[in-house]
């Protein structure tokens, strides 16, 4: 996190103090540091450079459009899961033809929409979406190029909810059915099968995994050329952890010693879906603290941010570092060691909507802190605003997108009027 430093026990983004963004903007407030996003980017391109990537930036993680226009300009591709989030990488100036197109659901609608915009492939996750593709491909009277999706059935030791490579995943299809699925497909007119695709999960932080799954991608891709597949891509997905609590994370150069010879092995060209691993340190969530209050032997801190607006800790369980925006007198800038920081006194972080599991932290030691204090939430660029509700009738927060000390607006704080706009007595 880089990007977000402390100069004088305040905290700056880039080169932009977040007090002075929470004053402009208000809070709750997401901020984003463009050269956070594009230095893992880069890392990436660099260290996957031999076997020449398509890095396909996988949305889901932020899709707000300033990011996918940022994205875009430094030559980009993504990752879509749904006709709505094609439609966002277009409307951002993002190339179809540098997409994949993945998810277990696809409708007819969306496959036509692909297919019309030109996809690079669409990732096939099951035998009836392989028929669906190939029938809505042949009323186009076009060819729709596709990659199989394949789980090796790998355990990435992760969360059980991010966990996509094992072989009794919702996503895609064990090695024995997908090869017998290929062999189906060897003679439709309407298909052209160009990638072999895994992905095994996400929030990997060993390198292990890899090895196991990309070993057995490359028997996979022989089998498939041997039937008469011209397999040109190989897609190793994504699911590279991030530092949440310390240096758990592996550099994205410890994955690419594990990948690139294996896939240099097939001759193919790397299909990439990072999405966490650029987006995820690149932001933090700022709030305002409301109330304090000891209820019993707990202490709550109540501040403007919610479950509504990062939900990954009562989703998750997940472990987000907290810390004050203006550091009080005593304490470090953020303490590396959230278990024991001298002076610091357990609280429950939580925020106004209506639900116990409305909470960004446990028991997390902090100074005590006085009402109007400015908190910061890292590691939030990532599954945060992209997963925000409108939940006890909330609006959505900014985004704030800078570069050095240039601030750009890249999305306004919904308004109450926005939130029933679409709604009829």
């Amino acid at each position: 996190m880089d990007h977000f430093h402390y100069r004088d026990g305040q905290l700056y983004c880039e080169d932009v103090p977040v007090a002075d963004l929470a004053e402009q903007f208000g809070t709750p407030l997401y901020v984003y540091s463009q050269s956070a996003f594009l230095g893992t980017f880069n890392a990436l391109r660099s260290a996957f450079a031999a076997v020449d990537p398509l890095i396909c930036y996988a949305m889901k993680a932020n899709s707000n459009l300033g990011i996918l226009r940022m994205m875009a300009e430094h030559g980009s591709g993504f990752d879509v899961v749904s006709g709505g989030e094609l439609y966002r990488v277009l409307a951002a100036g993002g190339e179809a033809a540098k997409s994949v197109f993945a998810g277990v659901g696809k409708t007819d609608e969306e496959i036509r929409e692909g297919i019309a915009a030109g996809i690079l492939m669409f990732n096939v996750e099951s035998e009836e979406e392989l028929d669906a593709i190939a029938r809505v491909a042949k009323e186009m009277n076009r060819v729709a190029p596709i990659a199989l999706r394949v789980n090796p059935d790998v355990d990435p030791k992760t969360h059980r909810y991010i966990s996509t490579g094992k072989k009794e995943s919702k996503f895609g299809m064990d090695i024995d059915r997908a090869l017998r699925l290929a062999e189906s497909a060897v003679k439709v007119s309407s298909l052209s099968m160009i990638g072999m695709h895994m992905h095994i999960g996400s929030q990997i932080t060993t390198v292990e995994p890899y090895a196991g799954a990309v070993a057995k991608g490359v028997e996979i891709v022989e089998k498939l050329r041997k039937m008469g597949h011209p397999i040109q891509w190989y897609n190793m997905g994504g699911g590279f952890g991030i530092n949440y609590v310390g240096q758990e994370a592996k550099p994205v150069e410890a994955f690419a010693r594990v990948i690139v010879p294996a896939v240099q092995s097939t001759q193919c060209r790397l299909a990439m879906e990072p999405g966490r691993v650029i987006a995820g340190n690149a932001g933090i969530l700022v709030s305002r603290v409301l109330y304090t209050k000891q209820s019993g032997e707990k202490r709550f801190l109540i501040q403007d941010a919610a479950m509504n607006d990062l939900i990954r800790p009562a989703l998750y369980e997940s472990f987000h570092k907290i810390w004050p925006v203006s550091v009080p007198p005593g304490f470090p800038a953020p303490p590396v060691d959230f278990a024991a920081v001298p002076g610091a006194e357990p609280w429950d972080v939580v925020g106004p909507v209506c639900e116990s599991g409305d909470f960004l932290a446990k028991d997390r030691p902090l100074p005590r802190l006085a009402r109007g204090a400015l908190l910061a939430t890292f590691s939030a660029g990532a599954y945060g605003m992209v997963m925000a509700s409108n939940y006890n009738t909330r609006p959505r927060a900014p985004e704030i997108l800078v570069e050095g000390t240039t601030v750009k607006l890249v999305r306004r704080r919904e308004t109450y009027e926005d939130l029933i706009l679409q709604e009829r007595l």
